[in-house]
């Protein structure tokens, strides 16, 4: 009963990538009719290898299709938004074929008998071809901050091995920058401590003050902004030096009111669900953090409830929260639930304006891309890498040093 539970649950449509879905049930077809002859294994893994990667090769051509449409303004004509209706914009191309044979030669997909290419294959062949896509042209690189650079709750380790390849980054004349939900408004040492191991990793390794002003750190999805000094210390910068009309035009008296909805929306779901838990206030978020450990399932019912709130507050219950007049991200943080006044989308934006960095040439990394997370909303400002913990970051990042250092 458990085991067919976990398996609908997984079917929600807030828990799926439809592109995903898609590639994993065209390479299905081949497995199940191609089974694995014992007196042949290198010659059965081969014609499998090469099955898989002619479908990747066939995705990749719908890619192309779609993104030649869009450009031409009718994107809803392309196959491939026929197959995948809910599928978004591509800003570089993606050489499928190509990551899936670099992929299997480590993985061996093309090898197993009992278990097809799986969701996480999949992701990880879309990573690696977005890699190869975009590192001839990478100007900027966003990061989320929890699972993705460091554990849950945690602060960036001093000897974390994801120092040295975000210095050979800025080395490189690329921009970072920690794009958060972490919110400690403008108190820079809150965010010095919980990158005290990279910052303390820049001063080792003397960095020049040109290479750590590539370094920036940006709170609340995309509320504070701070830079590296050459001091390695953090500076904040003023929301005037840089923030789009449509974020200064949020009053403190229209964010606070949003917010009482949250908090109301999330102190109905603790007496609805029966949570051991307390809500949090922050000058642009409001969070349900509980006293022990909740399902996902939980987690992902505040989630939703917050969103469906808040949509109605403002009028726009059938929008999406970056389409309504103060765009919010309500989300599952995997131990807890959050909602806050703007989002990430807005927050790569507002880094893609001051450093003059296009869509196709900015890559976010994060691990939250399912609808309830945070990371999901960046899909439409930039190229994006789906991971699910730090040492995946650490192989996207050395695949991407080995790229830019041949190149």
């Amino acid at each position: 009963m458990t085991s067919q539970y976990r398996v609908n649950y997984h079917l929600r449509s807030h828990k799926r990538d439809n592109l995903i879905e898609f590639i994993k049930g065209m390479l299905l077809t081949p497995f199940v009719l191609h089974p694995h002859d014992e007196e042949s294994k290198a010659t059965q893994e081969q014609e499998n290898a090469n099955r898989y990667a002619g479908i990747f090769g066939s995705i990749e051509m719908l890619i192309d299709e779609h993104r030649e449409l869009l450009q031409a303004g009718i994107p809803t004509h392309s196959r491939l938004a026929k197959l995948v209706p809910s599928i978004g914009t591509f800003f570089t191309r993606l050489p499928l074929e190509a990551a899936f044979r670099h992929i299997n030669r480590t993985n061996r997909i093309s090898a197993r008998k009992h278990v097809p290419p799986s969701f996480n294959d999949i992701r990880r062949i879309l990573n690696m071809a977005q890699v190869m896509a975009i590192a001839p042209e990478l100007q900027l690189v966003t990061f989320d901050g929890d699972m993705t650079l460091y554990a849950d709750g945690q602060n960036f380790a001093d000897d974390s091995p994801l120092t040295v390849l975000l210095i050979r980054l800025l080395r490189q004349g690329i921009n970072v920058a920690i794009v958060t939900a972490a919110g400690y408004g403008t108190d820079a040492m809150r965010y010095e401590q919980r990158l005290s191991g990279l910052l303390r990793g820049f001063a080792k390794e003397e960095l020049t003050p040109a290479q750590v002003a590539r370094f920036y750190v940006l709170g609340g999805e995309c509320n504070f902004l701070f830079r590296c000094r050459a001091d390695y210390r953090l500076e904040f910068i003023d929301d005037t030096m840089y923030a789009s009309s449509s974020l200064r035009s949020w009053t403190d008296t229209q964010v606070q009111q949003l917010l009482d909805v949250a908090e109301a929306e999330l102190a109905d779901c603790v007496l609805r669900l029966g949570i051991n838990a307390q809500i949090l206030r922050k000058p642009r978020a409001v969070g349900l953090v509980p006293h022990e450990e909740l399902t996902r399932e939980q987690l992902d019912e505040c989630a939703l409830s917050s969103q469906m709130a808040l949509l109605r507050s403002q009028g726009a219950p059938k929008s999406e929260p970056c389409d309504v007049p103060i765009p919010f991200c309500a989300f599952n943080g995997g131990s807890d639930c959050w909602v806050d006044i703007g989002n990430k989308l807005i927050g790569v934006q507002i880094l893609q304006e001051m450093i003059g960095s296009p869509p196709q040439a900015t890559l976010h990394v994060g691990d939250q891309f399912l609808s309830t997370g945070n990371d999901f909303s960046t899909r439409a400002a930039c190229c994006t890498c789906w991971i699910i913990s730090p040492h995946e970051t650490q192989g996207i990042l050395t695949e991407l040093d080995a790229i830019l250092f041949q190149s």
